[in-house]
C-alpha cells in the first residue's frame, strides 16, 4: 500500500514538473521570438536536452545561432565549441527557420496588440461607467445628461483646421446633452418638427439659433429647469472627453468613421443619434450629423488662458461645432468650427442642450 502510494505521488510530481517545463518552455519561446535573446539561448537548451519540447537539434542550433546574433555571452562561447565540431544546421533548414519566427513574430505582435486595445477598451468603458448621468422627460419625451467635471484644457489648434491660437481654458463642471436634441424632443416641446430629413431619433435641423432660445424657454418651463445652449469652451472640452480625454483627432477616436455621419458615409442625409461610437464621455455625434448652435458669438481667441469664457459681448454670427452630415473631415475635428447668422435655418443646423 505504502509503495502504490509513493509511485502515485512520484508520478504526480514528475506530470507537475513536466507541465512546468512545457509552460516555461513556451514562454521562453515567446519571449526569444519577441528579441529577448537570454530567452534564445535557453530556449536552445531546452531543444538540445529536451527540456519541456521534443529534442530538436536544428531548432537547438538555430536559436543558439540567434542567441549569437543578439549578442548573447553563453550562447558565443558556447557556439565555439560546437563550431569546432563541423557544420551542424544547412542553410535551408535556417531560412526554414528564420521565416517560421518571423510568421510567429508577426502573429504574437498582432495578438498582443489586439489584447492591448481590448483592455484599452474596456478600462474606457469602466471608466464611461463612472460617468454621473440624469435623464429628464418633457412631455412624455425622456433624455439624458451627462455630467462634465470641471477640468482645464488646450482649447483651439495650432495644428489642424480650428480656430488659431490655441490657449488654456479652465471650467466649472456642467453637463451635456448625451446626443443632440431629438425631432421627438423638439416635437413633445414646440408641436411641430421643423425638421427636412423626418425620424423620432434624428436630430431635430433647420431650427435658428433664435429657434433654439424659444424651445429652451418653454422646456425650462415644463421641467422648472435652467437648460441652455453650451458655451463654445464647454463644447469643445465636452467633445475632447474631458478630463477623460485621450487626445483623439475626433470625438471619440481618430478614424471618423467610427463615431460620425459625414460627407462620405451619410447618403446626403442625417441618422438616429447614438448610432456611431461615443467619445470618452459617453457623448455621441459631437462629430458629425448636425452643426451644433453655441451660445457664444463668433469672434477671435486670445492667447491668454481663461476661466468659464464666454465668447465676445457682440457680433454678427453664433458659434457653430462639431460638422454635420454632408462636412468634409476637418470640419467635424474637435476643434473645427463655423459661424451662422442667428436667424440662419439649414438641414444641417441643429443643438445640444447644456445645463
Amino acid at each position: 500500500m505504502k509503495k502504490l502510494l509513493l509511485f502515485s505521488i512520484l508520478t504526480l510530481l514528475t506530470v507537475l514538473v513536466a507541465s512546468a517545463a512545457i509552460t516555461y518552455s513556451r514562454e521562453l519561446e515567446e519571449r526569444a521570438i519577441l528579441g529577448d535573446n537570454v530567452a534564445m539561448w535557453q530556449l536552445s537548451q531546452c531543444y538540445r536536452f529536451s527540456l519541456g519540447c521534443d529534442r530538436d537539434l536544428d531548432k537547438a542550433d538555430y536559436w543558439l545561432d540567434r542567441a549569437a546574433e543578439e549578442g548573447n555571452v553563453d550562447a558565443l562561447n558556447q557556439k565555439v565549441l560546437l563550431d569546432d565540431k563541423g557544420k551542424r544546421l544547412t542553410e535551408a533548414k535556417r531560412r526554414e527557420l528564420a521565416a517560421m519566427e518571423q510568421r510567429e513574430r508577426e502573429r504574437l505582435l498582432k495578438s498582443k496588440e489586439e489584447q492591448r486595445l481590448a483592455e484599452e477598451r474596456r478600462k474606457q468603458e469602466e471608466l464611461k461607467k463612472q460617468v454621473k448621468k440624469q435623464t429628464f422627460t418633457a412631455n412624455g419625451v425622456s433624455f439624458t445628461m451627462v455630467e462634465v467635471q470641471g477640468g482645464t484644457f488646450t482649447m483651439g489648434s495650432d495644428v489642424f483646421s480650428g480656430k488659431k491660437p490655441a490657449h488654456s481654458v479652465t471650467l466649472s463642471s456642467y453637463h451635456i446633452g448625451e446626443t443632440e436634441v431629438t425631432q421627438a424632443l423638439w416635437q413633445a416641446v414646440m408641436g411641430k418638427n421643423p425638421s427636412k430629413f423626418k425620424g423620432n431619433k434624428y436630430p431635430v435641423e433647420r431650427v435658428s439659433w433664435e429657434d433654439c432660445q424659444k424651445f429652451i424657454k418653454k422646456l425650462n418651463k415644463i421641467t422648472g429647469k435652467q437648460f441652455r445652449l453650451p458655451t463654445e469652451a464647454e463644447w469643445e472640452f465636452a467633445a475632447r472627453g474631458g478630463n477623460l480625454s485621450k487626445g483623439y483627432l475626433y470625438s471619440g477616436s481618430d478614424n471618423l468613421d467610427d463615431v460620425a455621419w459625414f460627407r462620405d458615409n451619410s447618403g446626403g442625409t442625417t441618422h438616429n443619434v447614438a448610432t456611431k461610437g461615443s467619445n470618452e464621455l459617453g457623448l455621441y455625434d459631437m462629430s458629425g450629423n448636425v452643426w451644433e448652435w453655441c451660445s457664444d458669438w463668433d469672434g477671435p481667441y486670445s492667447s491668454i488662458a481663461q476661466t468659464n469664457p464666454t465668447g465676445p459681448s457682440t457680433g454678427s454670427l453664433r458659434v457653430l461645432r462639431g460638422g454635420c452630415w454632408f462636412s468634409y473631415d476637418g470640419f467635424c475635428r474637435v476643434s473645427g468650427q463655423g459661424g451662422s447668422s442667428p436667424d440662419d435655418r439649414d438641414s444641417s443646423l441643429g443643438l445640444r442642450l447644456a445645463l
